[in-house]
């Protein structure tokens, strides 16, 4: 059996934050019943809104939900903060909206405890993905990001982007020490790039995956700009570890 931690990160959701735990808790609950198995981890990252009062609630009224404030804005800093003080065998996150079918979890969690994957992401551009509600234009930037991504470094994975990985916790500071440091969402794409180099054995998700186009705030052409900047700070961070011998030649 295999502890884990499942990490939200959450920035001003206080309109749908009760709820989506809940959601959650419930179904941790009845796959995973032994006590002290899992923990679910809210970490704010800078809400100004209800948000830490009503995660402080949960956290006193459930079992087994912690609250981790962090003090500034940035998902790859909320996921940081958490996995470093993590004592679980397996970490991981997704998003409060809960887009990726929560049943893939269970598949997650067994291509990790059960047959050796090091680190588990899913992907919404496999053929045998389902995508759901998308509007054409998300879809399109996403396919060009990730041919980007193939080009510029590299990368053999299908999708960088998926709010959806989860990882061995004895692999988090070989990531962390190896370029997979940026404190925004480029965070999550850094942890599969560094896990290639390291050779790491990844597991690739195929998932159903529901936009919930209502809640969404991301912008993409601000995102695009952050997204090719960290692309160009990892890649001179790779040369950089390859000269100090942190990455293989």
């Amino acid at each position: 059996m295999c502890t884990f931690d499942v990490t939200i990160p959450v920035l001003n959701e206080q309109a749908t934050l009760e709820r989506q735990i809940n959601t959650l808790y419930d179904f941790l609950k009845q796959h995973f019943p032994k006590a002290g198995q899992w923990r679910i981890v809210i970490a704010d990252n800078g809400s100004t809104d209800q948000t830490p009062q009503i995660a402080q609630h949960l956290h006193h009224q459930l079992d087994g939900v912690q609250f981790l404030r962090v003090p500034r804005k940035g998902v790859g800093l909320a996921l940081k903060h958490s996995w470093s003080q993590s004592q679980a065998d397996i970490v991981g996150y997704m998003d409060l909206d809960l887009a990726t079918d929560l049943v893939h979890f269970l598949e997650a969690y067994e291509a990790i405890a059960y047959k050796g994957y090091d680190l588990v992401y899913a992907t919404r551009l496999h053929p045998r993905a389902q995508v759901i509600n998308r509007p054409l234009k998300r879809e399109i930037s996403s396919r060009a990001f990730n041919l980007l991504l193939k080009w510029y470094l590299g990368v053999g994975f299908s999708d960088g982007m998926c709010g959806f990985k989860w990882l061995r916790r004895n692999w988090y500071p070989r990531l962390y020490e190896a370029g997979a440091q940026n404190d925004g969402w480029f965070f999550s794409t850094e942890l599969l790039t560094v896990a290639e180099w390291l050779d790491a054995r990844i597991y690739e998700l195929p998932v159903k995956w529901t936009d919930d186009v209502s809640s969404s705030r991301v912008k993409i052409v601000p995102l695009a700009i952050k997204y090719i900047k960290g692309m160009h700070a990892l890649k001179k961070r790779k040369r950089l570890l390859r000269q100090q011998g942190v990455l293989p030649a």
